[in-house]
Formats: structure tokens, C-alpha cells, sequence
């Protein structure tokens, strides 16, 4: 197979979630056991950092792995999903995975997939692991996929748990109440080992606690904490509670990494030069300012809505797609009324009709045209305004990846 055929097969010969949804969900840890022992274990060839979370999980990963490498290490990256390219997804120092690597982790392992019925993620998480082994990383961030105790990344002993914050997403996996999201999550938390937790609830907190306390784990809640507000390379307001997180877990870090105050503020700072993070709250133009950002549930669109507020514009465009299992009954009441809207669907199998988001959406008074495409959407809502206006792209990160 060529590289193009490589990345077709992982695609399309197996359930992915980010395509297809709930048939993707694997109700344990089974087959990623079975993969790590096919492959000789190499997740126990490197040391890591866990981080799971309902929202935020991808800019805190993104800025513990920039400070680690402003400290001078070797760090691998593992996050999902990703924007524009497969290869995202796995990186060191903040350079992708090889083509090659990829072609050839597929192509030697190909009939154990089959023959085991691996999931794309399951897949994706042992390329990572075999390929921070193989390159010797001094630290690999590890960010969970979805939920935490199912979880295929949920297979390695890290220095330390991060879990960002619990907030209402993929329910029909997690559970519908805070309580149960946060007990999924709280999976990752092991034995003897701290864990930091960024943000809690009256509903979450006990949580944590009581799973904490079964596994004789040091519990460190960052909201509680006062810490310096260091300059961020990202820009959204809801990063002043990702920034405290990563602060907080380096002041519980165990190890025998050396990490000055300095690394950690121009880690921060440094974020997406390190690493090169996009679609969080990213500004793409100005004259018309266009913004563009992945937030995608209630939890994380009622920051970023409050934070579209106190931008200056004379009219609001916002280009809005979202995928199909989204709960539109907790966020389009988020949305500002006074903007006009450009439907379009997202060109993936769970992009949700954009006949069926305008008809939802115009029962909150959200009102605007529909559009064949995102492309189409973002080229008219340019065409529509003047310099002083302003566009937000969101709803989805695939809105987002067809934009960026």
C-alpha cells in the first residue's frame, strides 16, 4: 500500500468514532491489552502524563509538552482529533509522525489487526506508543481519546493524572449526569499516584475524592490554588483555567525532571510555536476579523460565547456546523441572537443536515441561510461583511478543520 492507501485502510476498514460514532465505542480494554503485548509492551519504555477531561484536555497536553521541551527535553505528544492531517496526532518537539513510520507500522502489523478487529483508535494509540518507544522520548503527554476507564490510552502507569474539567458530552457513552462523566474520567486515576483535577463542581468533587482515596492517590484541585497568570500563546479566555492546571501540575510533579519557573512561563507562552496548536480561539484575519475556535458543547461554547461578547464589531457572521449526536437543545441557546448565521454541514458521515440545524435553530431565534458547504458558508459570510464586521467559524472541530 502507498502512504494515501495506508491512512484510506485505517479509515474506512474499521469503525472511527470521529466518522461514524457509537459503533466505535469499545466497551473495554481487551483488544488495546492484546495490541500492547503483540508489539512487546512499549508503553512501558517511556514516561508519561495522562490527561483526560470534557473540555481543554488538547491546549493543557499541548502546554505541559511546550514546557517540557523549554526545558530542553525530548516529549512526545499524543492527542486527538486532528484538524488537517492523520499525522497530527502524533508528534515529538512538535514535528509529526513520518509518513514512512506510519506506512510501515500499518503494513507490518496488518493481519494482527484484522485478525483482532482493532478499532482506528486502538490502532492509533499502539502507532503512538511503538513510536515514542522506538525514538527514545524522555516524556510523552498522553491525552485520553474519550471518557477515561474505557479509554485505549488507559493502559499506561503515569507520573501523574490530569484530568481538566467535567462538563455534558458524549452522554450516550459517559452517562447523562456530572456524577457519572466524572466517574468515567476519574478512571485514569492509579494507585499511588497524584493526580491534579482543574476544575470541579459541588456534583464532581466527590468524585474524585472517593476514587482518589480508594487508590491512595495525592488529590490536588488547581481552581483552588493561587498561581501567576502567565501571557499564553492561545488565546481564549477559558485558557486562564488550562494555564492553572499546567501550573499546578508541575508543582506535583515527582520526578527526576528539572523544570524551572522560567520553562514553565515561556512554556505557556511558547505553546503554539512549540507545538502548533490551532483552531483555539484563533484569529485567521483581521478586516473583517475572523475567528475560528473547536469549542463544541455547553460546557466549552458558553465561555467562548461570553468571550465573542466583548469583541467590538459593527455585525456578527457566524458560520455553524455541527455532528449529528450534538444536543442542540444545550447550546444554541447559548448563541447571540443579533448575528446572522450561515447553516452548513460538516463533510463527514455525522455532520448533522443543515436543513436540520437552521429548522433548530430558528426556534431560538437564530436566524440565517443555508449553505452546500463550510467553504461556501465562510466565502459569503466574507462577502457580507465589511472591515469593521466579524466572523466566527464553530460548532464542530471539523467546521473548524475545513476552514483552517
Amino acid at each position: 500500500m502507498t502512504y494515501k492507501e495506508t491512512i484510506n485502510w485505517l479509515f474506512n476498514q474499521l469503525p472511527v468514532f470521529q466518522n461514524i460514532g457509537a459503533s466505535a465505542y469499545k466497551k473495554d480494554l481487551t483488544n488495546t491489552l492484546l495490541l500492547v503485548e503483540h508489539l512487546n509492551h512499549p508503553e512501558r519504555n517511556f514516561k508519561t502524563i495522562h490527561v483526560a477531561g470534557t473540555n481543554g484536555k488538547g491546549s493543557t497536553s499541548s502546554m505541559i509538552a511546550s514546557v517540557f521541551m523549554e526545558a530542553g527535553y525530548k516529549v512526545g505528544l499524543y492527542t486527538s482529533p486532528h484538524l488537517k492531517d492523520f499525522r497530527e496526532r502524533i508528534t515529538i518537539n512538535g514535528k509529526m509522525i513520518s509518513k514512512n513510520y506510519v506506512h510501515e507500522f500499518v503494513t507490518n502489523h496488518k493481519s494482527f489487526f484484522e485478525n483482532t478487529e482493532l478499532s482506528f483508535f486502538e490502532m492509533t494509540v499502539g502507532l503512538a506508543f511503538e513510536y515514542f518507544s522506538d525514538k527514545k522520548v524522555d516524556i510523552a503527554i498522553i491525552e485520553v481519546g474519550m471518557g477515561g476507564r474505557l479509554d485505549s490510552t488507559n493502559i499506561i502507569t503515569p507520573l501523574l493524572s490530569v484530568i481538566t474539567n467535567i462538563g455534558k458530552d458524549h452522554t450516550q457513552f459517559l452517562g447523562n449526569t456530572l456524577e457519572k462523566i466524572a466517574f468515567e474520567k476519574a478512571g485514569i486515576i492509579k494507585p499511588n499516584i497524584p493526580v491534579v483535577i482543574g476544575e470541579y463542581t459541588l456534583e464532581t468533587k466527590p468524585v474524585f475524592l472517593e476514587i482518589a482515596k480508594q487508590n491512595h492517590s495525592e488529590i490536588h484541585f488547581a481552581q483552588d490554588k493561587k498561581h501567576p497568570d502567565y501571557p499564553c500563546g492561545l488565546l481564549g479566555d477559558y485558557q486562564l483555567k488550562n494555564k492553572k492546571t499546567v501550573i499546578e501540575t508541575f508543582r506535583n510533579l515527582k520526578s527526576d525532571f528539572i523544570i524551572s519557573e522560567e520553562n514553565i512561563k515561556n512554556g505557556i507562552l511558547n505553546v503554539v510555536q512549540n507545538t502548533n496548536l490551532q483552531g483555539r480561539w484563533q484569529v485567521l484575519q483581521e478586516n473583517p476579523k475572523v475567528i475560528c475556535d473547536t469549542a463544541h458543547n455547553a460546557h466549552g461554547l458558553e465561555i467562548v460565547m461570553n468571550q465573542l461578547k466583548k469583541e467590538k464589531n459593527n455585525q456578527l457572521h457566524i458560520v455553524l456546523g455541527v455532528v449529528n449526536d450534538k444536543d442542540l437543545d444545550s447550546i444554541l441557546p447559548l448563541f447571540p441572537k443579533n448575528a446572522i448565521y450561515y447553516f452548513c454541514k460538516p463533510k463527514i458521515e455525522r455532520g448533522l443536515s443543515a436543513k436540520i440545524l437552521q429548522e433548530k435553530a430558528a426556534t431560538y431565534n437564530l436566524k440565517g441561510n443555508i449553505y452546500n458547504s463550510i467553504s461556501i458558508a465562510y466565502k459569503k459570510a466574507l462577502a457580507n461583511s465589511d472591515v469593521k464586521d466579524l466572523i466566527y467559524i464553530g460548532g464542530s472541530t471539523f467546521v473548524v478543520a475545513e476552514i483552517i
